[in-house]
Parts: structure tokens; C-alpha cells; sequence
């Protein structure tokens, strides 16, 4: 039992996160211009991609961490209509793999950051290192970007 003097257990940077962090984790970030997906559109696209029978009511729970065993096929479903490996959901050390993916991802958001990947991909190998270096002088001088919004990146131990 702990005494009132004693700090709360809080979660640390290395620890794993919960299903229901990453389901959130991803509503945050995969998400159409307009906003999140709501549940009842992420139910009703499963459906249609001919994923198994899920309920938004489901969902929420499972993002809120009221549910928290779904069946495999309810993780697969969930994990191609985000667009990321079934394995994400179970396997943490697919997080760092799959967070750089969604970051760049919501980068790719941003129209500026777009238009310029558009315009990148016309250029030569030789043009594209120069580019690189440019934007890695601009990040020298600037320092560096803020992190992404979500959990922190896990530390090494």
C-alpha cells in the first residue's frame, strides 16, 4: 500500500504503450483534412472494405480502453483501414518503425511540405542532394523541429 507522501505510478518513456493509446494515437494522426475519422466512419469503411462486423460503439471502447482483447480479424480490419501493420497493435518494437511513418505521413499534410515533395520528385539524383544539404543547413541554423504531438518517443535504456 502506498503512503500519501508517495508520488503517483506514472508511466514511464519505455513504457509500452496500451492498445488503447495506439488506437488513439492513430485516430490523432491518420485522419482526413477535415478532422478525425468519427467511429461510425471508421465501422461503416471496415464494412464496406469487407472487414468483419464492428461496431462504432466497439471502437470507442477499444480506443478508450473499456475493451481491450479484440479478435485478431477486428486488429486487422483496424489496422488496414489506418494503414499501418497488424503488428503495430502487438508487437512494441514495431512503434518506431510506424511512428516515422505516420510523421511523415502528417507532414505530408502540411501543402508547403507537399507541394515541394511534388516538385522534388522531378529532380535529379544530384539535384536532390543538394536539396538535402540545404535543408540540413537551414535545420542547423533553425535547430531543431519541435516533436510530433502524441507520447513521447521511448528512451534507451
Amino acid at each position: 500500500m502506498a503512503s500519501e507522501t508517495e508520488p503517483p505510478d506514472e508511466p514511464s518513456a519505455t513504457d509500452p504503450r496500451t492498445l488503447a493509446e495506439k488506437i488513439e494515437h492513430l485516430f490523432k494522426t491518420v485522419r482526413p483534412r477535415t478532422g478525425e475519422y468519427t467511429h461510425e466512419e471508421v465501422a461503416n469503411d471496415i464494412r464496406d472494405m469487407g472487414g468483419p462486423t464492428i461496431s462504432a460503439t466497439y471502437i470507442w471502447q477499444l480506443r478508450k480502453g473499456m475493451r481491450d482483447n479484440p479478435t485478431r480479424r477486428h486488429l486487422q480490419a483496424l489496422a488496414a483501414f489506418f494503414g499501418v501493420p497488424a503488428a503495430y497493435f502487438l508487437d512494441d518494437s514495431m512503434d518506431e518503425q510506424v511512428e516515422a511513418e505516420l510523421a511523415l505521413l502528417a507532414a505530408m499534410r502540411d501543402s508547403g511540405v507537399r507541394t515541394l515533395a511534388t516538385r522534388a520528385a522531378a529532380l535529379t539524383p544530384r539535384g536532390l542532394d543538394a536539396i538535402r544539404e540545404m535543408v540540413e543547413r537551414v535545420l542547423e541554423i533553425e535547430g531543431p523541429p519541435p516533436p510530433p504531438p502524441g507520447p513521447p518517443p521511448p528512451t534507451e535504456q
